[in-house]
C-alpha cells in the first residue's frame, strides 16, 4: 500500500521550524537593499519563497542520505538533531522524499533563474554553488571536513549577498562584510547540532569537524567562533560604510555566552546539551533579525 503523507508529516520531514533561518537570512538581504534605496515587495516575497524552497531541499536531501546510510537509525534524536524520524517510522518513502527534494530544488532554481534574467547573471554563480552544496553536502562535503564551512558560506552568506543583488543588481563591500556574521552563525548552527550525532555519523561514513577534533576541542572552537561573530558585528561600523545601529545586534550576545558556556560544560552529555542547542538556534535567528532590523531602521 502506497504511503500518502499528510501535510503535518511533510512539515516534520522538511524540518519546518528550521526554515525560519532561510527567512531571516533573506530578510537581511532585503534590508540591506532597502538601506541602499531599493524596495520591491513582490520580488522580496518571491526571494523568501525561493530561499525557503532551497532550504527545504537541503533538509530533504540530508534526511534521504542519513536514512540510506543508517545514520538516523542510530542517532539520539533531539528537537535540533538526529533527523525527523519520518522515514524510519514509515510515514514517508525514500522515493517520495527524493521526488520532493529534487522538486523543491528545481522550483528554487526556477525562481533563481527569473532573478538572473531580471537582475543579472552573476547570480547564477551563487545559485550554482548553493545547488552543489545542497545536493552534495551529506554525500560528499560532510565526509571531507568542509561541510560546515561550505554550508555557512553558501546557505548563509550567499543568501544575504544573493538577496541583496537580486533586488539591486549591484554589490558593495559593506554587504559582503555584513554577510559574514550570518554565514558564520549558519555554520555554527550545523556545527553544534553535530555533537549528539558524532558517533552515529562516524559509523555512517561522515568525517565532519566534531569527529575530526573531538567534542571537547570542538566546544572550544564553537565558543571562540561565537565571540568572533560579535567582534565582526562590533567592528563593522568603524571600518566600512555600515550603519552604527547594527550594534543593536550585540543584544544577542547573552544568548551566545550562555550557549558557549553550556557547550563547554556539557559537550559530552547529549541530553544536557539540548539547552545549548536551543540557545544556539535562538542566537542565530535573533542575531540575523536584529541585523535586518538595524538596516530597516
Amino acid at each position: 500500500m502506497t504511503v500518502q503523507p499528510s501535510l503535518g508529516v511533510w512539515l516534520r520531514q522538511v524540518r519546518a521550524p528550521f526554515l525560519v533561518l532561510a527567512m531571516a537570512l533573506t530578510l537581511l538581504g532585503i534590508a540591506t537593499a532597502h538601506w541602499h534605496g531599493f524596495d520591491h515587495a513582490g520580488h522580496s516575497l518571491l526571494l523568501v519563497i525561493g530561499v525557503v524552497l532551497a532550504h527545504a531541499a537541503v533538509n530533504l536531501f540530508n534526511e534521504l542520505s542519513d536514512h540510506g546510510t543508517g545514520i538516523d537509525a542510530h542517532t539520539e534524536r533531539t528537537p535540533f538533531s538526529g533527523g525527523s524520524g519520518m522515514l524510519q517510522a514509515g510515514k514517508t518513502t525514500p522515493r517520495q522524499v527524493r521526488l520532493a527534494a529534487y522538486g523543491t530544488l528545481l522550483a528554487a532554481g526556477a525562481i533563481g533563474l527569473y532573478f538572473c534574467l531580471a537582475s543579472g547573471w552573476p547570480l547564477l554563480a551563487l545559485m550554482a554553488c548553493g545547488a552543489l552544496a545542497i545536493r552534495f553536502y551529506t554525500s560528499h562535503l560532510s565526509r571531507w571536513r568542509v561541510g560546515e564551512l561550505v554550508s555557512g558560506l553558501t546557505l548563509g552568506s550567499f543568501v544575504v549577498i544573493g538577496s541583496h543583488y537580486a533586488l539591486t543588481s549591484f554589490m558593495t563591500l559593506d554587504v559582503l562584510y555584513i554577510s559574514l556574521p550570518p554565514g558564520l552563525l549558519t555554520a555554527l548552527l550545523l556545527f553544534l547540532n553535530e555533537f549528539p550525532d558524532a558517533e552515529a555519523d562516524r559509523r555512517g561514513g561522515r568525517r565532519h569537524l566534531v569527529i575530526a577534533f573531538g567534542r571537547k576541542k570542538s566546544a572550544m572552537i564553537y565558543a571562540v567562533s561565537v565571540a568572533l561573530v560579535f567582534v565582526l558585528i562590533a567592528a563593522g561600523p568603524f571600518i566600512l560604510n555600515i550603519p552604527h545601529v547594527v550594534l543593536i545586534a550585540l543584544l544577542a550576545l547573552p544568548l551566545g555566552v550562555a550557549a558557549a558556556a553550556q557547550a563547554l560544560r556539557y559537550h559530552d552529555d547529549p541530553p544536557r546539551l539540548v539547552p545549548a542547542q536551543a540557545l544556539n538556534v535562538a542566537l542565530v535567528i535573533v542575531t540575523d533579525l536584529l541585523l535586518a532590523l538595524a538596516y530597516f531602521l
